[in-house]
C-alpha cells in the first residue's frame, strides 16, 4: 500500500475520531509502521477518549491525540508545526441538519477549510488533501455547496502557496457503507419497528466502504501533483434493495423527498466532464 509514500512522514488528520479517521489510523497503523508520526485532530474529548481504548499513544508510540477545531486557525497552526502531510476530513455532513443550520456548516466545512489551507501554508506541509462528496457535485443543497466550495478553495491553494512545496488536491466519493448516519446502520435500527421508510422509490447512492476510500486517499497520495479532483469509480444502488436486503421481511414506507435531496447524485458535473481524465479505476478532474 505504498509505503514509500508515508516513510518517515508526520501525518495528521482532522477530524480523525470520524468514520474514516478511525479507519485511516488503523490501516497506517497496520501498513505503514515506518512513519514518524500520526496525529488525530478533533474537538471532542469524549470520541478522543474512547478511540485512545482501542488505540493508546501508549501502545502506539507515534499515535498523538490534539484536541482542537478546524474553527480555530490558531489551534490548527499548532497541530500542523512539523507536519508532512494533511489529510482533511472534518466536516458538518447531515444534509438535513445542514439546511436547518446553514451557518455553523459554512463555518466549519468552508471557513474551517480555508483555516486548513492557511495553516498548511503556514507550516510548508508538503501534501494536504480535502475529503469531498458526490453532493459536491452539482450541488442542491447547503451541505453540497458548502464541500463544492472547499473543493474550490483547495484546489485554489494552489494558486496561494508561491515559493512554498505545498501542494492540495481533493478526493471525492460516494456513501461509506455503514458509516455513522448511513442507511445501513439506520435501517437495522429501523426493522424492528416492522417498516423502513424510504423517502422515494427511484433514489439511489453511490458506494464505497471505508477500508476501499482509505485506500483510495493513500493512492492520491501518490499520484497527486496539485490541483487535481481524485474520483474513484464507484456501484451505484437503488436504496430500496438495501432495504430489501437488510429487513427483507418489513415493509417499506415511502415518506417523501427531504430538503436538499436529490433522486440521483453525481460524482462529476456535466460542465466538469470536459476537463476530466478516465484512469482503470478512477477519473481525475
Amino acid at each position: 500500500m505504498f509505503k514509500q509514500n508515508f516513510k518517515n512522514k508526520s501525518i495528521l488528520v482532522t477530524g480523525g475520531t470520524g468514520s474514516f479517521g478511525k479507519k485511516f489510523v488503523s490501516e497506517v497503523l497496520k501498513y505503514h509502521s515506518e512513519i514518524k508520526k500520526l496525529v488525530v485532530f478533533s474537538r471532542d474529548e469524549l470520541k478522543q477518549f474512547e478511540m485512545s481504548k482501542i488505540y493508546s499513544p501508549e501502545k502506539f508510540k507515534k499515535l498523538r491525540y490534539f484536541l482542537g477545531d478546524v474553527r480555530d486557525k490558531n489551534r490548527l497552526q499548532r497541530a500542523l508545526k512539523d507536519i508532512q502531510i494533511v489529510i482533511h476530513a472534518a466536516a458538518l455532513k447531515q444534509v438535513p441538519t445542514a439546511e436547518y443550520n446553514p451557518f455553523e456548516v459554512v463555518k466549519t466545512n468552508v471557513i474551517g477549510s480555508q483555516n486548513v489551507i492557511k495553516a498548511a501554508l503556514d507550516n510548508n506541509v508538503a501534501k494536504i488533501i480535502g475529503l469531498s462528496t458526490d453532493k459536491a457535485a452539482s450541488p442542491i443543497n447547503l451541505y453540497g455547496a458548502s464541500k463544492l466550495t472547499a473543493d474550490k478553495l483547495f484546489i485554489a491553494g494552489n494558486n496561494y502557496r508561491g515559493s512554498k512545496k505545498s501542494i492540495f488536491s481533493v478526493v471525492r466519493y460516494g456513501n461509506v457503507l455503514g458509516s455513522r448516519g448511513s442507511v445501513i446502520p439506520y435501517f437495522h435500527k429501523k426493522k424492528s419497528e416492522g417498516f423502513i421508510p424510504i423517502t422515494d422509490k427511484n433514489m439511489t447512492r453511490f458506494n464505497i466502504t471505508l477500508e476501499e476510500g482509505v485506500k483510495f486517499v493513500i493512492k492520491s497520495f501518490m499520484l497527486m501533483k496539485g490541483g487535481e479532483v481524485f474520483v474513484p469509480k464507484i456501484p451505484s444502488y437503488k436504496i430500496t434493495d438495501i432495504a430489501k436486503a437488510v429487513a427483507p421481511g418489513c415493509k417499506i414506507k415511502y415518506t417523501g423527498i427531504r430538503p436538499g435531496e436529490k433522486i440521483h447524485e453525481q460524482m462529476i458535473s456535466k460542465s466538469d466532464a470536459q476537463n476530466t481524465m478516465e484512469f482503470k479505476d478512477f477519473f481525475i478532474i
